[in-house]
């Protein structure tokens, strides 16, 4: 048996831009930080503050250090309401919309509490909203964790065709949105992605792994480009400022389908890492020709790591690692009982990104990113009169930089 080599895609690029407040940036995490102060001006530490979104369930919350700051960060995309109370003030709230990188600074300067204080809590939302000029939907991990999944090593394909207007499933991972087929471009922590993110072509991301995600459907802002029918703005998760925390989950299901996940995240104020590993086998990994399935095994695993640093309160870096394998059987139908084709995905990629804050108006962000995706096929035991042909090998690469200008382009290809 000789394994074919099929077209496998590899990409170096770099891209530098500067976001001016309130422009975004595409797949970029917010900052929200800030000083919480008495009426007097003294600062107030162990003071309580919480950022929170009712609508998608984001809740996140932290205490003043002895200068009476907080910060957040690693905040995705959206309006959220900010709360800061402390023992003997009244409470103070500020509505705020994250739509860039450029830190959001915030001053609460809370009362006196008198000797009788009423609350009154209002569900109107009316400060959350978003006013965006284009039609999207907004996914976190509390509606992602509700969701099901329908195709084994496809959950971001299930969640996305879940969650977003417009988006049908197809086979196998597929997803045409607006009823164009493969016209879907993905942003993650800033670094676009324009593959088929399908299991028989390119690994996905693991969906342990998602923070947040915008799914844009309409009109994208001019930061996006390439593929505009669907827009996927993601955000993964970040172990900076967190306490530790993590996860383990075995599943059992039909097809003897078998499932590892595991996540692990800690970090302090300056350090920060997430690890997110997951294994899966099961025996019907594609979407069969028959109702029965056989010749239908497969598997898939992933790793992914995101490590963050600040150095200062200017400066931001992170590197996102990603290494991922498929390999399954073509599954095969009643007349096809003798073949054994097969076909093995691997997927790396190496993302570091930095940020520099010039001030409140001004933002440069630099990602770089490395990214193959391999795609292997095993064809059958050729007959004897009919001898396996020889291998076939196509290589596409790119070096890139930000906007529409390609500095060089490599093309080649083997065919016998």
């Amino acid at each position: 048996m000789k394994a074919v080599f099929l077209p496998a895609v590899a990409g170096l690029a770099l891209f530098v831009c500067i976001t001016a407040a309130p422009a975004q940036s595409p797949g970029s995490a917010g900052t929200i930080d800030g000083v919480v102060t008495d009426p007097s001006g003294s600062m107030i530490p162990g003071a309580s503050v919480e950022v929170k979104n009712p609508i998608t369930g984001y809740d996140r919350s932290t205490v003043t250090d002895a200068g009476g700051a907080f910060r957040f960060v690693n905040v995705p995309p959206n309006s959220y309401q900010v709360v800061a109370s402390a023992k003997g003030f009244a409470i103070g709230t500020q509505d705020v919309a994250v739509r860039s990188s450029v830190p959001i600074g915030l001053k609460f300067a809370l009362a006196l509490a008198g000797d009788r204080q009423t609350v009154t809590v209002e569900a109107s939302g009316n400060g959350l909203l978003e006013n965006v000029p284009y039609a999207h939907s907004d996914v976190d991990r509390q509606l992602s964790g509700m969701l099901p999944t329908l195709s084994p090593g496809s959950g971001l394909s299930d969640t996305i065709t879940l969650s977003s207007p417009g988006v049908v499933a197809d086979s196998n991972g597929f997803f045409p949105p607006l009823g164009d087929h493969a016209q879907t471009s993905f942003s993650i922590d800033g670094q676009p992605i324009g593959d088929q993110q399908s299991k028989q072509f390119s690994t996905q991301i693991p969906e342990n792994a998602i923070q947040s995600m915008e799914l844009i459907t309409g009109a994208p802002a001019a930061e996006f480009g390439d593929k505009t029918s669907l827009v996927v703005n993601a955000v993964t998760r970040s172990g900076l400022g967190q306490k530790p925390f993590g996860s383990f989950a075995a599943q059992y299901g039909s097809f003897g389908t078998v499932a590892e996940e595991a996540t692990l995240g800690f970090g302090g104020a300056k350090l920060g890492n997430f690890l997110s590993a997951n294994s899966l086998r099961t025996g019907r990994f594609l979407d069969t020709p028959e109702f029965r399935p056989f010749h239908d095994a497969g598997n898939d695993q992933t790793i992914f790591d995101r490590f963050d640093w600040q150095p200062g309160g200017s400066d931001a870096l992170h590197l996102n690692l990603l290494a991922a394998r498929n390999w399954f059987q073509v599954p095969n139908s009643y007349d096809q009982l003798t073949q054994d084709q097969r076909q093995k995905v691997l997927t790396y990629n190496i993302a570091p990104g930095y940020q520099h804050t010039f001030g409140a108006g001004a933002l440069l962000t630099v990602n770089t990113f490395l990214r193959r995706d391999q795609v292997y096929y095993y064809p059958s035991l050729a007959p004897i009169l009919s001898p396996t042909p020889p291998p076939r090998f196509q290589n596409t690469g790119a070096w890139r930089t930000t906007g529409s200008e390609r500095i060089s382009t490599t093309s080649t290809a083997c065919t016998t």
